[in-house]
């Protein structure tokens, strides 16, 4: 996989040293050349410096081969000028934007662009919407017998109940996020591709709960 990462702060050279471990190719944009001082000994990416809307620096970072673009600089209006530019010109699928304004974030989620907040968890964060497949755990009780995990709904779960997902004694869902909007799940609400869910899962069983995401869903409820 190729991602182009535009923000060489704490949180893009962070993404993309994970990112170039994992084997994924990667190029990263700054404005300033300072900026690749923070990325790892040995970096094996690209660098490149310019503004990440400039499109002859995007296309300089591969983008027009890209499966995916992070746009993690400091600006909001920046980072939602880069997610634009990659999703509108380039037609990059995947596309995460990292937005401090929550209300504007919930607008450009509306736009199919993914956006994170600034937390701690940002780089997992980041990962997880252009790494559907890749896992995370957002708490996990003292015994480690019940955890939170959140996950991607994938394509093939669109149009069916969300309590599908759900696996009796191993895995219940309780939230989602839907275009930036969090909300509680009901059994007749049926999924929509992008839906993040936020799932109750036995600790030592979670690899359950991805299975049956990844399988095609049945054409009835939950095991319940």
């Amino acid at each position: 996989m190729h991602v182009v990462v535009v923000g060489c702060g704490r949180v893009g050279s962070g993404l993309a040293a994970t990112l170039v471990g994992q084997g994924h190719t990667v190029a990263v944009i700054d404005r300033k050349a300072t900026a690749f001082r923070r990325l790892p000994e040995g970096f094996t990416g690209d660098t490149i410096v310019g503004v990440g809307f400039d499109r002859t620096r995007l296309i300089a970072a591969g983008i027009e081969r890209a499966d995916a673009l992070a746009a993690v600089t400091n600006g909001d209006n920046s980072n939602i000028l880069i997610a634009r530019t990659a999703r509108e010109f380039f037609n990059v699928d995947r596309v995460v934007a990292r937005i401090y304004d929550q209300r504007r974030a919930a607008i450009y989620e509306r736009l199919g662009i993914s956006t994170v907040a600034t937390v701690g968890w940002a780089i997992e964060r980041v990962l997880r919407r252009i790494e559907p497949e890749t896992t995370g755990v957002e708490w996990v009780d003292p015994s480690a017998r019940v955890c939170l995990v959140e996950r991607v709904v994938p394509a093939s779960w669109a149009g069916h109940p969300l309590v599908g997902i759900e696996v009796d004694g191993v895995a219940r869902v309780v939230a989602l996020t839907r275009l930036g909007v969090a909300q509680l799940v009901s059994p007749a609400l049926l999924a929509q591709e992008g839906d993040v869910v936020f799932v109750a899962a036995a600790g030592d069983r979670i690899e359950e709960l991805d299975r049956r995401l990844a399988s095609a869903p049945a054409s009835h409820g939950g095991n319940h």
